[in-house]
């Protein structure tokens, strides 16, 4: 680094760390594509911000940014699809 004035007078501002979410449920009546875009949009619509990503195949919808289950498990039961927990909640600094 340089010893200069300028440089020393500097500050480096970084981002905050921010919490990284995240939350799996199996989804079995979640058949095909269509399906899995319905879960998609209804859990973004209900969870602004949120990453979703549903796979017909696997029967799984991975939910990033939120793990508020109530509000995606409505979410999804109101697009007319039956949730049900996968896995444990995941929380780490990102």
């Amino acid at each position: 680094m340089c010893g200069c004035a300028r440089h020393q007078e500097q500050t480096i501002t970084r981002p905050a760390e921010t919490a990284c979410s995240a939350l799996t449920l199996q989804v079995e009546d979640m058949t095909c594509g269509h399906c899995a875009s319905t879960a998609e949009k209804a859990i973004a619509a209900a969870l602004p911000g949120t990453t979703v990503d549903a796979n017909p195949v696997s029967k799984l919808v991975s939910v990033h940014g939120s793990t508020d289950w109530d509000r995606i498990q409505a979410a999804v039961s109101n697009a007319g699809y039956t949730p049900s927990r996968r896995t444990s909640t995941i929380s780490a600094l990102g």
